[in-house]
């Protein structure tokens, strides 16, 4: 494999993930070796336990295993950007480092991307969610009032688990929270969206480090500016020549 010209690039933002990167690192490579040339970029969102250990451990062994870091905290969507950033290949697959999305998912997301040229993105759409009452309760009504404002057409944009166009994606207005809109914004450059639901699985060790209260009263603003964004986007025009 040559992982100087990857055709998919992985990306799983961590923080504070040090026990489940082995496992995960191992079935990312399971699903995608022998079917492209490919590799993984962790950012590592400003971990304070042997995350950064582990990357550094792993990545000597393991040559398409990429790493980058950021000194603090800047949430998810700051990590996947510059994750994104730094891949090198077009395709680009984002899931989550906690062991929930599961990678056997991903060749069949990528191959919806390959065939069809109209589609910016492939949302995993999760199914049996193990998350607990409060939690799942909480991302339905978001989900739901997030779509009766856009209309995008998603009943799941919290799912970390999308493959999308990397060029789309750097075109896309940057705040913290885009990962979560990302469906309504990609149909407002034009493209469609694929969807595939995956299974929901139990994290593997440790506790979720992004909280719910802190995101409630910010989702709320950056639903009111996409929604803005959607209304303001103006047709680029066609010159046309006599």
């Amino acid at each position: 494999m040559n992982t100087n010209d990857p055709a998919v690039s992985v990306v799983v933002p961590v923080r504070n993930e040090a026990g489940n990167i082995a496992p995960l690192v191992a079935e990312i490579a399971k699903a995608l070796e022998g079917q492209w040339p490919f590799e993984v970029v962790y950012v590592n969102d400003g971990s304070t336990d042997g995350t950064d250990a582990e990357l550094k451990r792993l990545g000597a062994e393991l040559p398409w295993l990429r790493r980058v870091r950021h000194t603090q905290s800047c949430g998810q969507s700051c990590a996947v950007r510059t994750g994104v950033g730094v891949a090198r290949a077009p395709l680009v697959v984002t899931l989550d480092g906690d062991g929930q999305n599961d990678p056997s998912f991903v060749p069949a997301m990528v191959r919806m991307l390959e065939a069809d040229a109209t589609l910016g993105l492939i949302a995993g759409q999760r199914t049996g969610r193990k998350s607990g009452g409060f939690k799942k309760w909480q991302s339905r009504i978001a989900n739901a009032v997030r779509s009766a404002v856009l209309r995008d057409g998603t009943r799941d944009t919290g799912c970390g688990l999308k493959a999308f166009r990397r060029d789309l994606f750097l075109k896309l207005p940057y705040f913290d929270g885009l990962h979560r809109f990302l469906p309504a914004l990609v149909r407002r450059e034009g493209y469609g969206i694929g969807y595939v639901d995956v299974v929901d699985r139990p994290r593997g060790a440790g506790v979720s480090n992004y909280g719910l209260w802190d995101r409630l009263w910010v989702g709320i603003l950056d639903l009111a500016g996409v929604w803005w964004l959607i209304r303001r986007k103006k047709r680029i025009p066609e010159l046309a020549e006599d």
